[in-house]
């Protein structure tokens, strides 16, 4: 483990277009997450918390400026050491579940594992256990259509569990569900940070950017403010 930040972004830019045509995402953005936080981001549409979010993710590469992830300089990787990354690295969460339709819950929490290659036994192990780690033991057996909203969504959750991220991504991971299963996911999340799970959340709604510990906002490419916010119990 490295002292120093998991995430640095030193004077990120990201542009889209030439000429008159041309649109900067990000602008000069520096940020810093340690290990063990737990980070919202916010901003209007267009504000470029979601390229960020994608340059952080190795889904997207900078125009200008370095990222480092523990201390290594990734933001002129290719597309595959940026997949490699991914794969052993990065865990995800996304709004819409992303779960494969008659496919078990077991079966979608192994899926990332199996592209690390992992033996099958441990795969079952491994995905049993992150199902068991967000409330989902006993439900191993049932495909998406079986589950509610927050289940399949407990699932995505279990999924970038298994492979035993150093950071979970988690892109707008209530979009999709009512108030009650917000929250319950919610608090979920801040257990699995309280456990020293690095987690990066994009959203758009305060109420949910409060279980977090700190606060990011972007406002036209720019970050406009990093604050510490009191976490909900």
């Amino acid at each position: 483990m490295t002292e120093g930040p998991l995430i640095a972004l030193q004077g990120i830019g990201r542009s889209y277009g030439e000429g008159e045509a041309e649109v900067r995402a990000l602008d000069g953005v520096d940020l810093t997450i340690r290990r063990g936080e737990f980070v919202a981001i916010m901003g209007p549409s267009g504000s470029g918390k979601s390229t960020a979010m994608n340059i952080i993710g190795c889904l997207d590469r900078p125009t200008s400026g370095r990222y480092l992830f523990e201390g290594t300089d990734v933001s002129g990787l290719d597309r595959d050491g940026r997949a490699l990354l991914r794969r052993h690295f990065l865990g995800f969460v996304f709004q819409g579940f992303n779960l494969l339709a008659r496919t078990t819950a077991l079966e979608n929490v192994e899926l990332p594992l199996i592209y690390k290659g992992l033996p099958r036994a441990e795969r079952i192990e491994k995905a049993q256990r992150a199902l068991a780690r967000v409330g989902l033991a006993g439900r191993e057996h049932h495909d998406p259509s079986q589950l509610s909203g927050g289940q399949q969504q407990r699932v995505a959750i279990a999924r970038a569990l298994a492979g035993e991220p150093a950071v979970i991504l988690a892109d707008e991971p209530t979009g999709n569900l009512d108030s009650q299963r917000s929250h319950e996911i919610m608090q979920l999340m801040q257990a699995l940070n309280r456990e020293g799970i690095t987690i990066v959340m994009v959203t758009h709604e305060e109420d949910i950017a409060a279980y977090a510990g700190r606060l990011v906002v972007f406002t036209d490419g720019h970050l406009t403010r990093d604050e510490p916010v009191k976490a909900r119990a």
